[in-house]
């Protein structure tokens, strides 16, 4: 478990996202704030699903291929 929590993805993003709070705490609220949050959001998402995938392939689950078409993802699905 620990692996995975101190991982560099999760890392930087939590320090991102520290950053951006410091960052954003006294300006005004623009489109510009928005874009950058939703981008840190983005970046949080992809780092646990990236921890996710990690776990699941080190446990000997099976893994698509990100671009597996649809056909092979349910064939997948069937084994698990």
């Amino acid at each position: 478990m620990r692996k995975y929590l101190f991982g560099t993805g999760i890392i930087g993003a939590i320090t991102s996202g520290y950053s951006l709070l410091r960052g954003t705490r006294e300006e005004q609220f623009t489109w510009r704030t928005v874009v950058a949050w939703l981008s840190w959001g983005l970046t949080l998402a992809l780092a646990i699903g990236t921890i996710v995938e990690v776990r699941r392939e080190s446990r000997g689950d099976i893994v698509a291929h990100p671009e597996a078409s649809k056909e092979e993802r349910r064939q997948l699905k069937r084994f698990r």
